[in-house]
């Protein structure tokens, strides 16, 4: 039996940087595509993730808006460092 190399999924493209931060416009889109279209995935521990959505709960939203309204806290609407 002949054994494929694994795909590299998510695999930034060698060529243009900007273009794959961008994207293609090729990408599927979720209903809340329109609002939000751009996905960040980050790794965080069990127990941090457990504290998030325990908060999340508390506050009566989603983790996801949570999420969300922190980094517009800290990260505002502004380009750039801060």
């Amino acid at each position: 039996m002949t054994r494929r190399p694994a795909p590299v999924l998510g695999a930034r493209p060698r060529d243009d940087a900007q273009r794959w931060v961008d994207g293609d416009g090729k990408g599927r889109t979720a209903p809340k595509a329109e609002a939000y279209s751009a996905r960040l995935t980050i790794d965080v521990t069990p127990a941090l993730r457990g504290r998030i959505k325990v908060a999340a709960f508390n506050q009566g939203v989603t983790v996801a808006d949570l999420l969300r309204a922190m980094l517009e806290e800290r990260f505002g609407t502004e380009a750039g460092p801060s």
